[in-house]
C-alpha cells in the first residue's frame, strides 16, 4: 500500500522528535536515493551540491531550479521513504520553490539564510520562512538553516549568541527543525541543544562526535551535505587513477555494487 505525500510528511516530522536521531546521508540521484533507501534508513534528504554536481553545476544556487527540481522529483520517485530537498537559499521566490518541491513529491526542504555570499537579515529570513509556510499549502517540514558559524560571520566571541538567537526566531516564524552548519565539537553542540527552541539538526564532518553521542546531547538531525557525493566521487577517482597507474582491473571488484544487486536496486515491486 502506497503511503500519500502527506502522511510522508507527517512522518519525516515525528522522525526529529524521536529517542533516535535522524540520520540522513545525502543523496544526489535515484540509485544513491535506492541504497539509503535498502540499507533500512528513514529517510532521505537530497544534497544540493551533489545534486548540482550531476548537472555539472558548481555548489551555490548555480544550477537552475528547474533541473534541481526535475533531480528532485526522479529522487523522490525512486523510493517510498520521505525525502527532504535542499534547495538552497530558495532561489530568488522561495514560496514558489516550495510550490515546485512539493509538486516534485517531497516533504521537506531547507532553506539558509546566506545569498551569495551574504548573510540575510533576522527579519528578512523570517519573512522567507513564514512566506512559505503559509503559501505552499502543504505541511512542509522546513529545516531553517543559519550560515553563522559556517560562514565564520562577524565576531566569534558573539558568533554563539547571534547563531541561537537567529535559530530561535526562525522557529517562532515557523521552522519545524533548527540546522547549524560548521559546528563539530561537543561542547558547544551541547550548548546549542540547550539554548535553541527545537530540533537540532548538526552537519556530520570529519572530527564530529559520533551519533550516539550525538543522540546523548540531545542532536535529533544529522545531515551529511555534499559528504557521500563526495565519497562516491572519491571512489571514482581512485578506480581512476588505479586503472591508469596499474593497468590491471582488480579495482572493479573492490568496493564495486555486484551488477545483480544494482538491478535489484534498480528494480520497482
Amino acid at each position: 500500500m502506497r503511503v500519500s505525500q502527506r502522511e510522508k510528511a507527517q512522518r519525516l516530522e515525528e522522525l526529529h522528535s524521536g529517542a533516535r536521531v535522524l540520520v540522513l546521508p545525502n543523496v544526489w540521484d535515484a540509485m544513491s536515493a535506492r541504497v539509503i533507501e535498502a540499507e533500512g534508513f528513514s529517510a532521505a534528504a537530497t544534497s544540493s551540491s551533489g545534486c548540482a554536481a550531476v548537472f555539472g553545476y558548481p555548489d551555490g544556487q548555480r544550477i537552475p531550479r528547474g533541473e534541481m527540481i526535475y533531480l528532485i522529483a526522479k529522487i523522490v520517485a525512486a523510493v517510498d521513504i520521505p525525502v527532504s530537498a535542499d534547495v538552497e537559499a530558495g532561489y530568488d521566490d522561495p514560496v514558489q520553490t516550495a510550490l515546485d518541491v512539493v509538486a516534485a513529491g517531497a516533504v521537506g526542504l531547507n532553506l539558509e539564510d546566506r545569498i551569495k555570499g551574504e548573510i540575510l537579515s533576522i527579519e528578512e529570513q523570517k519573512k522567507r520562512i513564514r512566506a512559505v509556510r503559509s503559501g505552499c499549502g502543504f505541511p512542509l517540514v522546513i529545516n531553517a538553516r543559519t550560515d553563522i558559524f559556517l560562514a565564520s560571520h562577524g565576531d566569534e566571541g558573539t558568533r554563539f549568541d547571534r547563531a541561537v538567537e537567529r535559530l530561535n526566531e526562525y522557529r517562532e516564524a515557523g521552522a519545524d527543525c533548527l540546522f547549524c552548519p560548521g559546528v563539530k565539537d561537543v561542547e558547544t553542540i551541547g550548548r546549542l541543544v540547550a539554548a535553541v527552541r527545537g530540533p537540532l539538526n548538526i552537519l556530520a564532518v570529519p572530527g564530529s562526535p559520533s551519533i550516539s553521542e550525538l543522540r546523548d546531547l540531545g542532536v535529533a538531525r544529522v545531515s551529511f551535505g555534499g559528504g557521500p557525493s563526495r565519497v562516491a566521487m572519491g571512489a571514482f577517482r581512485s578506480f581512476a587513477r588505479r586503472i591508469k597507474e596499474t593497468g590491471r582491473f582488480e579495482a572493479l571488484g573492490d568496493v564495486a555494487i555486484p551488477a545483480l544487486d544494482t538491478q535489484k536496486l534498480l528494480k520497482r515491486s
